[in-house]
């Protein structure tokens, strides 16, 4: 049954994201899943003692509506697991205070669009590998980013989250590319997963 959990895990997650919560009440619903979800990325020998994620406060310098630019090109990135190798198009490039953010589309059946992105907090506060802002396959919709008229999109990095692999090694994900990577830091959103050591 482990599909139809996958499946119910994605359909939750999309509630959530296009729910009418706060982002606190977002926080809570996104811990409460993960805490007993059979599809939760956190290990099934951690989750008795799991209180939640961190997050750093609400920030509303996280928060921009920037104009997307044109680009073009396909890039592939490896995930490391049995995905193997994917394919992104990118859809434009956001012009934020922090750098240039690319937005892809994930070339496969359906498609997507993918938001992952490393910041000066990675590898410190957040996971090295960098966070992600949307990933429609997922389910991540309306909340770190949100397409506006006049080709331009607002960015709220207080929804940046950890790939699933950033929990357990169990998993495989896809992580920023180099021209996804911004230099200055973005206290915002989730922060390095620490599991309760006995």
């Amino acid at each position: 049954m482990d599909d139809l959990d996958l499946l119910d895990w994605r359909e939750q997650v999309a509630r959530i994201y296009l729910g009418g919560l706060d982002l606190a009440g977002f926080r809570a619903a996104r811990d409460a899943l993960f805490a007993g979800h059979p599809q939760s990325p956190i290990p099934l020998d951690r989750r008795a003692d799991f209180t939640g994620l961190d997050y750093f406060p609400p920030n509303p310098d996280a928060v921009v509506d920037v104009p997307l630019r044109p680009a073009s090109g396909t890039e592939t990135i490896d995930t490391g697991g049995p995905d193997g190798v994917v394919r992104y198009r990118r859809v434009g490039i956001a012009e934020t205070p922090w750098g240039p953010l690319t937005l892809w589309w994930i070339e496969a059946y359906g498609g997507g669009l993918f938001v992952p992105l490393r910041d000066g907090t990675s590898g410190r506060e957040t996971y090295g590998g960098g966070r992600y802002l949307t990933d429609t396959v997922k389910g991540t919709y309306g909340r770190g980013l949100v397409v506006l008229p006049g080709s331009r999109v607002r960015l709220d990095v207080n929804y940046a989250y950890n790939p699933s692999c950033a929990y357990d090694d169990r998993w495989a994900c896809p992580l920023a590319p180099p021209e996804n990577r911004l230099a200055a830091p973005i206290p915002a959103g989730e922060k390095t997963y620490r599991p309760v050591t006995a």
